[in-house]
């Protein structure tokens, strides 16, 4: 078996905001497979600043991949444990490898366009002009969930925003998560999910900065809305560690971006340990390109999760890969009769 790695460079139709600043372009990175003239594609889907893997050997470790990919499996993966994104990578590239069609990985009613995953419509931080634009179009084409993310601007403008959408749909209509991205001070944080929880909200995601244990253990008994761990996830890499987390904090949610927790198999296991003591939990995508997205998309129809998932984000490049998942009234669809468009020279 050959092995080779490509970084690609994804390029934003539009500045998007986040906590950590306005993104304007997105690194990845590709494994590529070869054997008995069968190829092979998995994405390594880093996020520099957040992914725990961003350290200066990050390729260095791709390389050191290439030339070891002959060992088995699980020796490999588990290898990889402090390079959950690169994990992620080489699990889609030996499934792809092996599959008749590299790009099916899990074949199922979804790709088969008989079933779809509903979705949540994520509205990027910007002014309130523009949040609001994106939440009256997210609602026109159908999104009967919409997830904010918070702690940009003012927050009684974002208060404003809810009530924008609360003046017009309820909590039965429109569901409404909210991603704080660890922006709130830990001294104002109860008291602002109080103000929140007025708006009916089902969820909010990593209120404070990960790290900090007892005090979002405190926050998640006390809380009025479920809160949902994201970043503190990130960098917990064995199942001890995991287990230990979900005990001490007791969140009421998990969410899961293969990308950032070790892929399919690390994701797995947090899975399992969210049902063991009760958890609730979803899957989410960390900008991809479409050639993750469609992996983690196939993954989630898999698990049989009726909540809405995090899988929107194919649209938001301008040289992304042209490919068979498709939105629609809030839903991801699997249109089998559409072809891959790799660009030309991505690989």
């Amino acid at each position: 078996m050959h092995a080779s790695y490509k970084k690609y460079i994804l390029h934003f139709k539009r500045p998007s905001g986040t906590s950590r600043g306005v993104l304007t372009e997105k690194e990845t990175w590709f494994i590529l497979l070869e054997q008995n003239g069968k190829k092979g594609i998995g994405e390594c889907g880093i996020l520099r600043t957040l992914s725990i893997d961003d350290r200066p050997d990050y390729e260095e470790k791709l390389k050191w991949v290439c030339e070891n990919i002959n060992l088995e499996k699980e020796k490999l993966w588990e290898a990889l444990r402090e390079f959950p994104s690169i994990q992620f990578g080489v699990e889609q590239a030996f499934l792809s490898l092996e599959s008749d069609n590299p790009f099916l990985l899990f074949p199922s009613e979804f790709t088969s366009g008989k079933q779809s995953i509903p979705i949540n419509g994520l509205v990027w931080m910007g002014d309130e002009v523009f949040m609001k634009q994106q939440i009256e179009e997210k609602l026109a084409v159908g999104f009967n969930c919409i997830k904010l993310k918070i702690g940009a601007i003012d927050f009684q403008q974002e208060l404003d925003l809810l009530q924008f959408i609360r003046n017009n749909f309820d909590e039965k209509t429109i569901e409404i998560r909210v991603d704080a991205n660890g922006a709130f001070p830990l001294e104002e944080a109860l008291s602002k999910l109080q103000k929140l929880s007025e708006f009916k909200l089902h969820s909010i995601e990593q209120p404070i900065k990960a790290g900090n244990w007892s005090e979002m253990a405190v926050l998640c008994q006390k809380t009025p809305i479920p809160i949902a761990l994201d970043e503190e996830l990130i960098g917990i890499f064995t199942y001890e560690e995991k287990e230990r987390l979900l005990q001490t904090i007791k969140p009421q949610y998990i969410i899961l971006k293969p990308s950032l927790v070790g892929g399919f198999k690390g994701s797995q296991e947090w899975i399992e340990l969210a049902e063991k003591y009760q958890i609730g939990w979803w899957i989410t995508s960390a900008l991809e390109s479409n050639i993750g997205l469609n992996a983690i998309a196939q993954w989630t129809y898999t698990l049989n999760n009726p909540m809405p998932q995090g899988l929107g984000t194919g649209a938001l490049y301008t040289n992304n890969f042209d490919c068979p998942l498709e939105v629609s009234k809030g839903e991801l669809n699997y249109i089998p009769e559409y072809q891959w468009d790799i660009v030309k020279g991505a690989f």
